[in-house]
């Protein structure tokens, strides 16, 4: 079964956000602008979690930092393995061991994050070793998987301390609805 693909304007709708909102997120977070119905589930996926971290206040740039140090761990671990233009998204919506996945690329490290263990070495991609390594070139997978489990707690304390006054919030709408 295919999944089914839909436009910006439908995406927006789906977010219950104007379509200009979801298109400043594109721009802000440098992700590929598609033509058409080319919009894929987790593409989607992607974009509601960043709308539900912020209902919860968390700050655009702290997304932003967060969604850099993501990319930058999925590069040097060389998990590009198809091509594609939207590859760092295409494990959103996922939901299986989830404590082994990213906040928003939702990408399964295959080992769960908060342990701070990451094999050294690790290449999903099956192409030509890079002349040096990782360390030897300034980048160190471990070092960027440490600032992201930071950012990550900090994030998630964020939205704990949060919970309660979404709760609170949500049982005041109850006086607006008609005839009450």
């Amino acid at each position: 079964m295919e999944e089914k693909t839909q436009t910006l304007s439908e995406m927006a709708a789906s977010l219950n956000r104007p379509t200009l909102y979801v298109s400043g997120l594109q721009k802000r977070f440098e992700l590929p602008v598609l033509s058409g119905a080319a919009y894929s589930p987790a593409y989607l996926a992607f974009l509601r979690g960043l709308t539900a971290l912020r209902t919860f206040d968390v700050a655009e740039e702290t997304l932003r930092e967060l969604w850099q140090l993501e990319k930058k761990l999925l590069v040097l671990l060389h998990v590009d393995t198809t091509g594609s233009p939207t590859w760092f998204l295409d494990s959103c919506g996922q939901t299986t061991v989830m404590k082994r996945r990213l906040l928003l690329t939702n990408h399964d490290l295959g080992v769960e994050i908060h342990t701070h263990v990451l094999q050294p070495g690790l290449n999903f991609a099956v192409g030509a070793p890079e002349l040096f390594a990782g360390p030897e070139m300034g980048e160190d997978a471990l070092r960027v998987l440490g600032e992201y489990i930071k950012l990550h707690e900090r994030i998630s304390s964020e939205v704990q301390a949060g919970r309660p006054r979404l709760r609170d919030a949500l049982e005041w709408t109850k006086r607006l609805k008609p005839g009450a």
